[in-house]
């Protein structure tokens, strides 16, 4: 199901690619053949220039170290102590370079009764080596659910994660430090007004951004009551699965499903530290409640919007069957 409505919003973007919806100010393309379901995106820690990505499912317990320069892969760290990985769809570095990969996805919202988190110390020297990793058992307070968005905080270490829903999902906080015995209990704090299917802390920890396949959300973090600051610049993308801070904080990179797919680049439109952006990165009215629309962008937002509609009444037809 969620594979033949990406598709079904593919074609609609394919449609609209033409339209110049936001600038692309560099980015890269990943290369590498073996990774064709991109699901989670981070910017190494001890490495300039190096993107930490892995494939969705159906892959194995692999993580690829991609260099932005080239757009290969230049190590594959294979995981080592943990089970099979079922659905793997984010992936974020904490506080002691220390990676967090999220095998937290659920198509059919609400079959696993758990999900995992495993977590392993970024390799120092950049070649393909197997290192051993920790695994912990996830359970939700108010139930299993989907999710696709995973981060760590970069102060404290603590883990969050926001699930997916059509009309929007909530934050869930986890225990200040992961426990290896029993379960996890990750619990809701606030309300995420997105389809999410990634999100991302800015370098100090002062921002959360949340995207979705069309569209995406800047939060101040405030200490987990999270404001509302305005519109990402989301570009149009195929199936748009992750995204990630520079480390420098000064821009955002988007990332795609697919062979080839692109990882593409904007700048940050709202500063470090809860501050707004210039006006002309802000909406119209200088409140920072959106970015400005062009023309172009306009009329990618009605393709965008029609899209939306036959996927989504697509879905509720095919729920409606028997």
């Amino acid at each position: 199901m969620r594979r033949s409505l990406a598709f079904l919003a593919g074609v609609l973007l394919a449609g609209a690619s033409a339209v110049p919806a936001v600038a692309d100010d560099g980015g890269f393309t990943i290369k590498d053949p073996r990774i064709t379901e991109s699901s989670g995106l981070a910017a190494s820690h001890l490495h300039p220039g190096i993107y930490w990505t892995h494939n969705d499912s159906d892959d194995g317990p692999y993580l690829y170290a991609v260099d932005s320069r080239t757009g290969k892969t230049v190590a594959t760290v294979t995981l080592r102590g943990i089970g099979k990985p079922r659905d793997v769809e984010a992936i974020s570095i904490g506080p002691g370079n220390q990676i967090y990969v999220g095998d937290i996805g659920d198509n059919l919202d609400g079959t696993w009764p758990y999900v995992w988190i495993y977590r392993l110390p970024e390799p120092t020297v950049l070649k393909d080596q197997t290192v051993r990793a920790d695994q912990y058992v996830v359970k939700y307070a108010n139930g299993p659910r989907n999710a696709e968005s995973l981060v760590v905080h970069p102060k404290t270490g603590r883990v969050y994660i926001i699930d997916k829903k059509e009309d929007g999902g909530h934050l869930y906080e986890g225990p200040a430090r992961l426990s290896a015995t029993g379960a996890n209990v990750f619990r809701p704090i606030a309300p995420v007004d997105l389809w999410a299917t990634d999100a991302a802390f800015s370098p100090d920890g002062t921002q959360l951004a949340v995207r979705g396949y069309f569209g995406g959300i800047a939060y101040a973090w405030n200490g987990g009551r999270i404001k509302r600051q305005g519109q990402l610049d989301v570009p149009l993308q195929r199936q748009g699965e992750s995204v990630t801070y520079t480390a420098d904080g000064s821009t955002l990179l988007y990332g795609s499903e697919g062979a080839d797919s692109p990882v593409q680049a904007e700048s940050v439109p709202y500063r470090e530290g809860g501050g707004s952006a210039s006006p002309s990165e802000q909406g119209k009215d200088g409140t920072g409640d959106g970015p400005v629309l062009n023309a172009d962008y306009k009329v990618g937002a009605v393709v965008l919007a029609l899209g939306l509609a036959l996927v989504f009444g697509l879905k509720r037809l095919l729920r409606r069957r028997p």
